[in-house]
């Protein structure tokens, strides 16, 4: 066993196939499928499935996921300690919707940011299902990921809520609806809607918000950014968490604002989800303890 192959599948776990693996590691793809294939023999089990469509870690891979993870983990603080400097470089994968982004996620980035400058961290804008299914897999560290009351956890995954608020009407700041205290629910029906596409929280919300009358659906799009940026744009108005919009760049410029739903009391949190494991390497439980920081932070500051 070289140390390099568990460097190989935890690549390959990353990055979802053995060519992207093989091009970020800078080997050709045959070298390093015989590499884990030797791994393989020799521990006598199956470490990756192998598919047209990519490759990802077996279930038997999970298992053993935790003991590479720890060799490795020693390994980095082995050539740390003898002063190889490129052994702190690591990159961390956070999946997210986009939720809080300027109010926690950013914030808690520029934190980390000074903590370890050579570790890279990838942000992965995509649905709840992804980020679950990314982190069960080890393709994720971590996931943010929105939550309604009842909503039931993934069982193999663990979660901590963040902030909890509520979802508003997010609006043009100079859109009549804006003078309003507060729109209701036929309001928001009679105007252009910026929906978020089918696998976000946000339409389901929506789908229970507006029951069988819907509004005109004029765009439907990926997660909160590219919605706010939308409305800033006059292109309608949408529905959203308010942590998603109170602190953000658009809304202190004042392009965007937002109004509460009359009769909507949907409790929504922000939830940091990852998976259940003994060892987790030191740059992820630091950014983990950095969100949770911040957001107890923005939590105070919204109670004062």
């Amino acid at each position: 066993m070289r140390i390099e192959q568990l460097e190989y599948i935890a690549a390959v776990t990353q990055h979802g196939s053995l060519r992207r693996a093989s091009q970020q590691l800078h080997i050709s793809q045959p070298a390093l499928s015989e590499a884990v294939s030797k791994l393989e023999r020799e521990l006598g089990v199956t470490l990756l499935d192998r598919r047209r469509s990519g490759a990802r870690i077996s279930r038997r891979g999970r298992d053993l996921q935790q003991f590479m993870v720890e060799v490795l983990e020693a390994v980095d603080r082995l050539r740390t300690a003898s002063g190889d400097q490129s052994a702190s470089t690591r990159l961390i994968r956070v999946g997210t919707v986009s939720a809080a982004t300027s109010t926690l996620l950013a914030p808690a980035l520029r934190e980390f940011r000074g903590a370890h400058p050579a570790t890279t961290v990838e942000l992965i804008n995509t649905q709840q299902s992804d980020i679950h299914q990314g982190l069960s897999e080890g393709v994720l560290d971590l996931g943010l990921v929105n939550v309604l009351a009842g909503d039931d956890p993934p069982n193999d995954l663990t979660g901590t809520g963040l902030v909890h608020g509520r979802p508003v009407a997010v609006l043009p700041a100079g859109h009549p609806l804006a003078e309003r205290a507060a729109v209701t629910v036929d309001e928001l029906r009679g105007e252009p809607f910026v929906a978020m596409r089918a696998g976000y929280l946000m339409h389901r919300f929506a789908h229970r918000l507006f029951g069988a009358e819907m509004p005109a659906v004029s765009y439907s799009t990926d997660g909160a950014e590219l919605g706010k940026i939308m409305v800033a744009e006059g292109l309608g108005v949408t529905v959203l968490p308010d942590y998603s919009v109170l602190g953000d760049p658009m809304e202190r410029a004042g392009l965007i604002t937002t109004r509460p739903i009359v009769d909507d009391h949907t409790a929504v949190t922000l939830v940091l989800r990852h998976r259940q494991l003994e060892h987790v390497p030191q740059p992820v439980r630091d950014l983990k303890a950095m969100l949770v920081a911040h957001a107890r932070t923005y939590r105070e500051s919204r109670a004062s």
